[in-house]
């Protein structure tokens, strides 16, 4: 099983990468103009009193066309993160699957999670490992957010295609809608001790200015019953928003601007 004992021994692409090479997804080889690719869109991430917030609207595009209404762009990456993904879909999703198994795989070697600011780096070399794909045009967007059991807090990092990492106060958004979105949060998160409500209803009003301004951002589907994803990260866990509550805040935003 262990061919190369080369490498350090605490990162799975590490050993993916030394052992077996055929297992690591391998986006460089397929020529991309003659292929249509799923692009998700606007993800936001909010630092609240109970930890950190991510919101994602649900549309993927397909050049011009709807790809899918109801892309989950959010995911849980363990008990206490969660990652969002903007850009080209496919080697989004392949990034997140790593990314959990690399740290599941640190846990199981090292018998302890890795820090926060341990996870942020390990993202950042993935990121860095997809920098071919991305000069292809197959970029992903991450953002890295939840709760600091270090700090007692949320926290958040956002990152560029080379791998670079950047830490964020209070907020971020990416995307093509995340400069409308981050107007949105400008304008209404003005300090981080705001409330788990007060986060999810600043996350739907970012996402329905974004979805506004940018075609590419799907809005909320009520008719079809689709609602972004939220997901809320804290000391005790990570917890999945119901659509029902979402629907519920959607509607008194809905009656605040028609009275407005």
């Amino acid at each position: 099983m262990f061919k190369g004992q080369t490498y350090a021994g605490d990162s799975f692409y590490e050993f993916l990468r030394v052992d077996h090479p055929g297992l690591l997804p391998d986006w460089t080889r397929m020529d991309w103009t003659q292929v249509s690719l799923l692009h998700g869109t606007t993800v936001l991430a909010i630092v609240c009193k109970e930890g950190a917030l991510m919101a994602g609207d649900r549309l993927a595009t397909e050049g011009h066309q709807v790809g899918t209404r109801d892309l989950e762009k959010v995911f849980r990456i363990d008990e206490s993160s969660l990652m969002a993904i903007a850009g080209a879909a496919g080697p989004a999703i392949e990034m997140v699957r790593m990314f959990q198994l690399e740290l599941e795989h640190f846990e199981k070697l090292d018998g302890q999670p890795l820090t926060f600011e341990g996870k942020a780096n390990r993202l950042s070399f993935l990121l860095r490992q997809n920098l071919p794909a991305a000069m292809q045009g197959l970029v992903v967007m991450p953002i890295f957010a939840g709760f600091d059991h270090d700090k007692g807090r949320g926290r958040i990092y956002k990152f560029d295609i080379t791998g670079g990492r950047f830490r964020e106060a209070d907020y971020y958004s990416t995307g093509s809608g995340g400069k409308d979105a981050r107007s949105s949060l400008k304008r209404i998160v003005r300090h981080e001790d705001l409330s788990r409500e007060e986060a999810i209803r600043a996350a739907i009003e970012a996402l329905l200015d974004a979805a506004d301004e940018d075609r590419a951002t799907g809005g909320i589907d009520v008719a079809r019953g689709i609602f972004p994803t939220v997901k809320l990260a804290t000391r005790s866990g990570v917890e999945d928003v119901k659509d029902e509550e979402l629907k519920r805040i959607h509607e008194a935003i809905a009656a605040e601007r028609r009275a407005a």
